[in-house]
C-alpha cells in the first residue's frame, strides 16, 4: 500500500501503546514540531489529499473544511474533537483513544494551529470511561512535556486542551448539539446556517473534527503527496481507514484496511468469516443509519461510490454482520426503538415519526401486522425525511427503510401483504 506512512495501528498489540513513551518512539510530536515551522495555510495544504477526509460519517475533505474558518475574525477560534461515538456498531474512536491517545492530542494540536484556535475541547462519549481516562492523562503529559500550554516549543503558540465527558445521549454527537452541550445547555441541535465555522461555540468560529480524522493528521504531514493520494482514482484510493466489524463473525474487531476493500474481503479476511460456518444474510456497512446490503451485494467496495450504488452509505465504516438465523423484521424493530428513544423530541416529524414507526414495527414483529402496514412504515420514513433541524430523522429513515425494501418478503409474511411494493 502506498499509504503505509499514514497507518495508525502499527503498535496496537503492545501493552504500553497508549503511553507517551510509545508515541515518542514512533516519532510522536514530530509532526507538531514540523507544523509549527510552517504557515497555517501550508499546514492546511499539507493535509490536502483524498485520504484525509472526515471520518465521522460525512467524508468531507478536511483541507476544504478547515479552509472555511474565517481568517479575519477577531473573536476566539475553537476546535472541538467529536468523540461522542454513539452510532450503533461503531467503536473505532474508542480504540483510538484507548490505544493512541497522544496521536489524537497531536493531531488536534496541529489542527488547532492551522485553524488559529486557542482552545480545544475533546468531547468524549459519556459511557467511555477508559478512553476518557487515557485522553485526560495524555493531555496532562503533553502539557508537562511542553506540547500544550503556553509558548509551545518556544514558538509563541498557546493552546489549552480540555477533555470533557459527554452528556450520554446519541443526539449529542450531532455537531451543533455537541456545541450546545459543551456550553452547558441541553444537547439540542440548532438550525444551520450559521454554520459552526462562522458561529459555533459561544458564538465564535468553531471547527468540529472526528477522532479518526485527527489521528491521521500527523502521518499526513509526514507523508509526501503520493502517500496522500494512493495513486488511484477518487473512489478507490488505497488509503487506510479503520473498519469496525461486529455481529456474526469469528473475529470481531477494528481493522485498518484500504478504502475500497470489498465487504466480502473484510468479512472473509481479517474478520475470519461468518461465525459457525453459517450462511450470511445481511450486512449493515456503515453504522445503523447507512442502509443494508444483502448476501448478493458482498462484492461492493467499501467506498462512497460503491455503497451509494447499492443504496447505502460508507458512514462510520462500521460493518454489522448478520447470519441466516436473524429476523430482519426484528432488526428493523430494534433500530426503530433505538431511534425513538434517542430522538431529542425537538422536531415533530422526528419525534412522532420515530415513535409511530417503532409501534408499527413492534406490532408487525409480534405477528399482529395488518395489510398495508409495510407501505405505511415506508411512507412514515419518507414523510419525516428532510423536514427536521438535523439529520437524525433522515438517518433513522434511511436505515429502517433500506431493511424494509430489501427484505420486504419477510415483512409481507407477517402482514399478509404482497412482497412487491405497492404502485
Amino acid at each position: 500500500m502506498e499509504s503505509d506512512g499514514l497507518r495508525i495501528t502499527g503498535n496496537w498489540n503492545d501493552l504500553d501503546c497508549h503511553s507517551m513513551e510509545a508515541h515518542l518512539k514512533r516519532g510522536g510530536y514530530g509532526a507538531l514540531r514540523q507544523a509549527l515551522t510552517m504557515s497555517r495555510d501550508e499546514v492546511i495544504g499539507g493535509v490536502d489529499g483524498p485520504c484525509i477526509d472526515g471520518r465521522g460519517g460525512a467524508h468531507f475533505p478536511t483541507s476544504r473544511k478547515w479552509s472555511r474558518m474565517p481568517k479575519d475574525s477577531t473573536r476566539p477560534h475553537y476546535l472541538v474533537v467529536n468523540a461522542d461515538e454513539g452510532e450503533p456498531g461503531t467503536f473505532k474512536d474508542r480504540h483510538i483513544m484507548e490505544k493512541s491517545p497522544h496521536l489524537v492530542v497531536e493531531g488536534a494540536a496541529i489542527a488547532a494551529y492551522a485553524l488559529g484556535a486557542s482552545e480545544v475541547f475533546i468531547y468524549v462519549r459519556g459511557e467511555y470511561s477508559l478512553p476518557l481516562e487515557r485522553m485526560r492523562k495524555a493531555v496532562e503529559e503533553a502539557g508537562k512535556a511542553g506540547f500544550l500550554g503556553k509558548n509551545i516549543l518556544e514558538t509563541g503558540f498557546d493552546l489549552k486542551m480540555t477533555v470533557m465527558r459527554g452528556a450520554g445521549a446519541y443526539i449529542c454527537g450531532e455537531e451543533t448539539a455537541t456545541l450546545t452541550s459543551i456550553a452547558g445547555g441541553k444537547g439540542f441541535p440548532r438550525l444551520k446556517p450559521p454554520f459552526p465555522a462562522m458561529s459555533g461555540l459561544y458564538g465564535c468560529p468553531t471547527m468540529i473534527d472526528n477522532v479518526e480524522t485527527l489521528a491521521y493528521i500527523p502521518g499526513a504531514l509526514r507523508c509526501e503527496k503520493p502517500c496522500l493520494t494512493g495513486g488511484k482514482g477518487p473512489d478507490d484510493l488505497g488509503c487506510p481507514a479503520l473498519f469496525c466489524v461486529s455481529g456474526h463473525v469469528e473475529r470481531p474487531g477494528v481493522y485498518e484496511l484500504s478504502i475500497g476493500t470489498t465487504v466480502r474481503d473484510i468479512i472473509n479476511g481479517p474478520a475470519g468469516g461468518v461465525r459457525g460456518g453459517r450462511a450470511l444474510k445481511a450486512v449493515i456497512p456503515g453504522g445503523s443509519s447507512s442502509g443494508v446490503l444483502t448476501a448478493d451485494e458482498l462484492d461492493t467496495p467499501m467506498n462512497k461510490g460503491g455503497l451509494a450504488a447499492r443504496g447505502a452509505m460508507l458512514g462510520t465504516a462500521a460493518l454489522v454482520v448478520m447470519d441466516e438465523s436473524v429476523s430482519m423484521v426484528e432488526v428493523a424493530f430494534n433500530l426503530a426503538e433505538f431511534y425513538a428513544h434517542e430522538s431529542c423530541g425537538q422536531c415533530t416529524p422526528c419525534r412522532e415519526g420515530c415513535d409511530w414507526i417503532a409501534k408499527l414495527l413492534g406490532r408487525i414483529s409480534r405477528g399482529h401486522g395488518r395489510p398495508g402496514e409495510v407501505d405505511l412504515v415506508l411512507d412514515a420514513c419518507r414523510r419525516m425525511s428532510g423536514r427536521t433541524i438535523c439529520a437524525f430523522a433522515e438517518g433513522a429513515a434511511q436505515g429502517i427503510s433500506s431493511i424494509v425494501k430489501k427484505f420486504r418478503r419477510e415483512f409481507a409474511e407477517k402482514t399478509g401483504d404482497s412482497a412487491s411494493p405497492s404502485p
